[in-house]
Order: structure tokens, then sequence, then C-alpha cells
């Protein structure tokens, strides 16, 4: 009886220890699934710079500082001010004062402007735009043959605002550069894909078939949210404060390609 009980015991032990390791595994898996790059480039997309015939030029963005009297006014601002045109402004302001008398009081009304862009959501769509197909027929053929890619005429590939907004160029700089430190991916609101831009990958077209192979540009998505406000430049003395009145917020999206990259795909018919 005692063995059969031990038997037992080691039987129930393995099972368990079998369970648990089957459990940890599927977890681990879940966990990897979690934090893998949703912006990685899949296989299928390329990068095709080196190729492509048509230089597009990188969408840098100039790099703008706030000086130091600049940084001190957004501080003490509630609102993130985050739009580089505007802190340009309020640098130049700081650095180039208008004389003023002594015990001066008064604001400088600096205009209506986008402060700030919240990102709520960034997916990417690997085929945003079709860009070419090459076709390849082995019907008649007696041995296996090679499809490569070829850009058979220019594409220029646009992204654009999904909806009306006031002062579009600043929105469209705002999002370009969150979506481009969120996905890490060379993004641009406007990239070309030059004629005759090939590709050495090839796919095998068997005897009587005819091979298709699709080449499609692929893009992000970016979504959310834009905060604007009345600016002005408050005056007391020699002291400067920034205040801004009469504050909204504007839902938005844009399409922003991926410049200098093509998803290919293959078909046989």
């Amino acid at each position: 009886m005692k063995i059969r009980h031990k038997t037992g015991a080691l039987l129930l032990a393995l099972c368990l220890s079998f369970f648990f390791s089957i459990s940890s595994n599927v977890i681990a898996e879940e966990k990897k699934k979690e934090k893998a790059d949703p912006f990685e480039l899949p296989s299928h997309v390329l990068l095709i710079s080196k190729e492509n015939t048509f230089p597009n030029t990188t969408d840098d963005q100039e790099i703008i500082e706030p000086s130091k009297l600049t940084q001190e006014l957004i501080d003490e601002v509630k609102i993130p001010i985050e739009n580089l045109d505007l802190i340009k402004l309020l640098n130049e302001t700081s650095l180039n004062p208008s004389p003023i008398a002594v015990g001066y009081r008064g604001s400088i009304y600096l205009g209506r402007w986008p402060l700030n862009y919240k990102s709520e959501d960034t997916t990417v769509n690997w085929e945003y735009q079709f860009v070419n197909e090459n076709e390849l027929n082995n019907i008649g053929g007696d041995i296996a043959q090679e499809i490569r890619y070829n850009q058979e005429k220019e594409q220029e590939i646009k992204g654009a605002l999904t909806s009306k907004v006031e002062q579009s160029d600043f929105i469209q700089k705002m999002m370009l550069r969150k979506a481009q430190e969120k996905t890490k991916l060379p993004l641009s609101f406007k990239t070309v894909v030059g004629a005759n831009t090939k590709k050495e990958n090839y796919y095998n077209v068997p005897t009587k078939k005819i091979g298709y192979l699709q080449a499609h540009a692929p893009a992000i998505n970016e979504k959310g949210q834009i905060t604007y406000g009345e600016v002005y430049l408050r005056l007391k003395g020699s002291q400067k404060s920034i205040v801004i009145k009469n504050v909204t917020k504007q839902g938005v999206g844009a399409w922003i390609p991926i410049q200098d990259h093509l998803a290919f795909s293959f078909k046989l018919k």
C-alpha cells in the first residue's frame, strides 16, 4: 500500500510540474508578444533608399531650443507649449525686447496658436498605397523563372491630415515629430519612388504559372488631440510673463508615409 501511495504522489507531482511548465511557457509567450515592437519591420517590408532612383530628402525638422528666458516663461504656464514655431517667436521676442517706459504695464497679443499635440493612438498600415506591379508569364515555359521588382513609373506617396484643422502646417510638424519619436521610423508627409528603382530579391515562378509581384508604400496612422490657445505676452516694467486664454481642444488624425520603404507581396495564378 505504501508503494502505491508513493507512486501516486510521484505521478501527481509530475503532472503538476508538467502543468506549471506549460502554463509558464504560455505566459512567457504572451509577455513576449506584448513586448514586441509594433513598428518593427516585417520580413516583407524592405528598405530601398540605396536603390531608389529618386533622392528623397530626409524630413528632419529644425531643432529649436528655448532660450533661458523663454524656458522660464514656458515653465510658469500650466499648459505645455511644444510648438517649435511659437518657441522660436518667443526666443526672438525675448532677445529683442521693444524699449518700454519704466512702470509700463500692458500685454502683447501673439495670436492664436496650436500649443501642443498629445498622441493617443499610433498604428501602421504596411500596405497604405499601391505603387507597382510586375508580372511574369511562365505558362509556356520549360523551367522555373525568376521575377524581380522593377518600378515601372515614378510614384509619389502623400500623407495628409484626416480632418480640417486650423493652422494645419503647425499641426503636421507637431504630429510628425511625435510620430517619429514614437516609432523611430523615417517618416515624411511626402515621399517618392523613382522610375526604374530595382531590388535584387527575387521570387520563383514555376512552369504553367503567372507570377505577380506587387509593391505597396507603408504609412503610419497617427491620432491624438491638439490644444489651442490665445497667447499673450504680459509686460510689467522689465518683467514678462505668458498668459494663455480661450483654450480649446480638437481631435486630429493623419497618415504619414514611411520614407524609402516598400512592402512586397507575391502571388501565383
